[in-house]
């Protein structure tokens, strides 16, 4: 009995440390469980793991001595490759690699919406380089989301 403790508690007797934490866990799993239904919530943590992955990628090879150029495109292409499937499996359900120009063509366009974004905010309203980037990253990322959703991994079907 997962919650045999809410019972005992309300008939005078404290349940027991072990019996309080397990029923905690188990409502801290549920509450995550349900959580991660919500397909922008998944969009958002796989976001962070991809951008993870390609910084690992990125730093690993500034270590090894390349130059930020081919360091930073490796890691790019990498990401996008490992994006596609993170995204594509994790987030959308759906493991369709044709689809795979089709997303490389959505990070592309929103890349350049990115960069005309920072372009406005930085040289048009003169706002500081670092707090431009954060500005722009959640609705970019939010574009993302909606691209991909629309266009990259249609769902005939989809409930989450």
């Amino acid at each position: 009995m997962k919650f045999a403790w809410i019972t005992e508690k309300a008939c005078g007797e404290e349940p027991a440390p072990s019996e309080k934490k397990e029923g905690l866990i188990v409502k801290i799993l549920g509450l995550a469980e349900s959580l991660w239904q919500i397909r922008l919530l998944r969009f958002l943590v796989i976001g962070a793991l991809n951008t993870l992955f390609s910084y690992v990628i990125y730093a690993g090879l500034i270590l090894l001595g390349f130059h930020y150029f081919p360091a930073s495109l490796t890691s790019t292409i990498l990401g996008v490759i490992f994006n596609f499937f993170t995204t594509g499996r994790i987030v959308f359900h759906n493991v369709n690699n044709k689809r795979f120009i089709l997303f490389v063509l959505v990070y592309g366009f929103t890349y350049v919406v990115n960069f005309l974004l920072l372009r406005w905010l930085i040289d048009g309203q003169g706002l500081e380089k670092l707090f431009a980037g954060a500005l722009v990253t959640l609705p970019v990322a939010l574009l993302s989301y909606f691209l991909n959703a629309k266009l990259t991994f249609i769902h005939n079907n989809s409930t989450s």
